[in-house]
C-alpha cells in the first residue's frame, strides 16, 4: 500500500486539481510532529476566493473515516496528514518481509541498459589510492541502477594505449630485467618508467625514441606488440588481486587499445560531415559555437588522441549495447574533455549524445603526500586495504579476543570503512585521508553501520530466529518505532535520488540515519526482557528483522559487506 499515493489521489478527488499537480505540491514536513504529508492550500486561494487557512479548514472534514489516515489537521494554510500508524507499520514491515533484498527496487529500468565505465587504471602503473574513488563510486552506481531494474554493463576502460607505452618499451629495452620484473611487476615497471623520465630531462631525444616505439606499436610491429601484451597481462593479474579484495568484477576490460582499429571510422564520419578543419597542422572539430576550445581528433604528427578513442568507444557501445545511459566515472579535471567529445558526437548527428554522462569526482589528499606516478611518489591501494584490515584486526583483538573468524571480519570491516569514506559525501568533494575517522565505531562510519546490523542480528539469534507471521502492529505506534518505520519506507526514494543524481552518498546518508534510528529504538524499547509481553516482543522483533534486512541491502549498494558478529 502506497500511503502517499493514496493521499494524493484523495486530494485530487477533493480539490479537482490534476493528480500530477497535486504530486508536485505535497510536501514532507520537516518534523514528524507536523505530520507525514502536508498539502499547501495557497494554490486554491485565487480559484476559491478564500484565505488558504479557511480552505484548509474546509478540506479537513473531507478526510474523516479514511482507514489509512490517522488524522488531518488544518494549520495555517496547510493541510497536514498523519498516517494511520498501525496500518502504515503493517504495510511497510509486510512489504519488507515479502521483498527481502529487493526492498526499494523497482521495474522502471526494465528493458533498458545502463553502461558504467569505472576504475580504468593504467597498465604497468600502480593501482593507487586515487583510483579507489572511481572504483568505489562506479561500483556503487552500477548496483544502484541495477536495483532499479536496469540491465547494467560494467566496463573497465583500461589505460593500455598511448605514447607512455613507447616510453615504457624504451625503458624496458634499456634497463628492464625480466627476472626482477616477474617477482614484483608493477613496482619494477614503475621504477624503470620513473627512471625514463629522469633520463629524459637530461636527454630530450629520448622522447623522440619513445614516440617512434609507439608508432611501431600502432603499426603492430611484432616485438613491440609482444612487449605491450606482456605489460598488459602482468598488470591485469596484479589488478585482479585488488578487485578480488574489493569483491568487484567487470563485464568488459575493453581499454583504449581495443579501439585502435576503430578510429579511422571516426575520422571518416567527421570528414564526411564536414566537421574536420586544419589547425596548426592538426585536424580538429571547431566547438566555438558551444563556448569550448576545438576538439583535436588527429595531432600534427598524424597520431590519434584520447578524444578519437573515446568517440570510437561511444559508437561501439551504442551499437553493441544500445544503451539508455552511458556513464563515465572519471575525475572532475576531465570535465572539459567529456563535454568536447559529447559535443562532437552531437555535431556528427547522433542524438544519443545526450545519453552520455560524465560523473566526476574529487581528489584524495594526504596531509604530507602528493600522488604522482611520474615521480614515483605514490600510495598503493593494496597497501592501504591491507593496512585497514590490519588496523581493524588490532581493534578486534583488543575488544573481542574471543571472536571467531577474526580475519574475515577484519577484512569486511576494514575494506568497508574505506569504501564508506569514499562514498559519504558529494563525490566532487575532495577526501582528506584519515584512519581515525574511517575506523570510528561511534561516528558516521562503516563500522558504526556494520555494528548496528550485527547488534540486530544478535537480538534475533538470541530470540531463536523467529518466523513472526502473526504481528500486532498496534504495538509499533510509538514515536521511536514509527520514526524507524518511516525511514524503512523511504529506502526506495533514496535509491531513486542516488540514481537520478549519480550520487551514492544518498544511500550512505540513508543507511547511517537508519542505523541511528535503529539504535535509538532498541536502546529505548526493551525487546527480550522478561517483563515484555509476547505480542509486544514479537512486534519489536519484526521491526528488528526488517531493519537489519534493509541495513544489509543498503550497505550492499555501497559495496560494503555486513558481519554477523562484532
Amino acid at each position: 500500500m502506497d500511503f502517499k499515493e493514496h493521499i494524493i489521489n484523495s486530494l485530487t478527488e477533493a480539490t479537482g486539481i490534476e493528480t500530477a499537480e497535486v504530486a508536485k505540491l505535497v510536501e514532507t514536513p520537516p518534523e514528524m510532529k507536523l505530520g507525514d504529508l502536508a498539502f499547501p492550500c495557497f494554490v486554491l486561494a485565487k480559484t476559491l476566493r478564500k484565505a488558504p487557512a479557511a480552505i484548509a479548514k474546509d478540506l479537513e472534514s473531507k478526510f474523516t473515516g479514511d482507514e489509512y489516515i490517522g488524522r488531518v489537521e488544518a494549520v495555517g494554510g496547510y493541510l497536514n496528514f498523519f498516517y494511520n500508524r498501525e496500518k502504515f507499520a503493517g504495510s511497510v514491515l509486510e512489504g519488507i518481509r515479502e521483498a527481502g533484498e529487493s526492498w526499494g527496487s523497482s521495474t522502471e529500468g526494465e528493458g533498458k541498459t545502463v553502461i558504467v565505465e569505472f576504475s580504468s587504471p593504467n597498465i604497468a602503473k600502480p593501482f593507487h589510492i586515487g583510483h579507489l574513488f572511481s572504483t568505489a563510486v562506479g561500483n556503487s552506481l552500477e548496483k544502484i541502477w541495477r536495483h532499479l531494474g536496469y540491465n547494467t554493463v560494467k566496463i573497465n576502460h583500461l589505460g593500455d594505449w598511448g605514447t607512455q607505452f613507447g616510453k615504457l618499451i624504451s625503458a624496458y629495452k634499456r634497463w628492464g630485467d625480466p627476472a626482477v620484473i616477474e617477482k614484483d611487476p608493477i613496482n619494477e615497471l614503475l621504477k624503470i618508467y620513473v627512471r625514463f623520465h629522469e633520463e629524459e630531462e637530461k636527454d630530450p631525444s629520448l622522447d623522440d625514441e619513445a614516440r617512434e616505439y609507439f608508432k611501431m606499436l600502432e603499426e603492430n610491429e611484432p616485438e613491440t606488440t609482444k612487449l605491450w601484451q606482456y605489460f598488459r597481462d602482468i598488470s591485469l593479474k596484479e589488478f585482479e588481486r585488488v578487485y578480488n579484495m574489493l569483491n568487484i568484477s567487470f563485464d568488459s576490460y575493453a581499454g583504449e587499445s581495443f579501439y585502435s582499429d576503430k578510429m579511422q571510422e571516426v575520422v571518416d564520419i567527421l570528414d564526411e560531415k564536414g566537421l574536420l578543419v586544419e589547425s596548426e597542422g592538426a585536424r580538429v572539430v571547431d566547438l566555438s559555437d558551444k563556448g569550448m576550445p576545438p576538439c583535436i581528433i588527429i595531432k600534427s604528427d598524424g597520431a590519434t588522441i584520447y578524444a578519437t578513442r573515446d568517440i570510437a568507444a561511444a559508437l561501439y557501445r551504442k551499437r553493441t549495447y544500445d544503451f539508455y545511459k552511458n556513464i563515465y566515472v572519471v575525475g572532475t579535471p576531465q570535465a572539459l574533455h567529456f563535454k568536447q567529445i559529447f559535443a562532437v558526437i552531437e555535431k556528427a548527428g547522433f542524438d544519443w549524445a545526450k545519453d552520455c554522462e560524465h560523473v566526476g569526482f574529487g581528489l584524495v589528499k594526504f596531509p604530507d603526500k602528493k600522488l604522482s606516478t611520474r615521480h614515483g611518489d605514490v600510495v598503493f591501494l593494496e597497501d592501504v586495504l591491507n593496512e585497514a584490515i590490519a588496523k581493524t584486526r588490532e581493534v578486534i583483538e583488543e575488544n573481542s579476543p574471543e571472536m571467531e573468524n577474526k580475519d574475515e571480519v577484519a577484512k569486511k570491516i576494514g575494506i568497508g570503512a574505506i569504501l564508506y569514506t569514499f562514498l559519504k559525501n558529494n563525490r566532487e568533494k575532495d577526501i582528506v585521508f584519515s584512519w581515525d575517522s574511517m575506523l570510528d565505531f561511534e561516528g558516521e562510519s562503516a563500522p558504526y553501520c556494520q555494528y548496528g546490523y550485527a547488534r540486530g542480528r544478535s537480538i534475533l539469534r538470541r530470540a531463536g530466529e523467529p518466523e513472526l507471521k502473526e504481528i500486532d502492529f498496534k504495538k509499533l505506534t510509538g514515536d521511536e518505532e514509527y520514526a524507524l518505520i518511516r525511514q524503512l519506507d523511504s529506502f526506495g526514494a533514496a535509491v531513486k535520488s542516488a540514481a537520478e543524481r549519480n550520487e551514492p552518498f544518498h544511500i550512505n546518508r540513508y543507511v547511517t540515519n537508519l542505523v541511528k534510528l535503529f539504535n535509538k529504538f532498541y536502546n529505548s524499547q526493551p525487546i527480550l526482557r522478561s517483563d515484555v509481553d509476547e505480542e509486544t516482543r514479537n512486534a519489536r522483533l519484526a521491526l528488528v528483522k526488517a531493519s537489519v534486512s534493509v541495513i544489509k541491502t543498503a550497505l550492499a549498494l555501497l559495496g560494503i559487506e555486513t558481519v554477523e558478529k562484532m
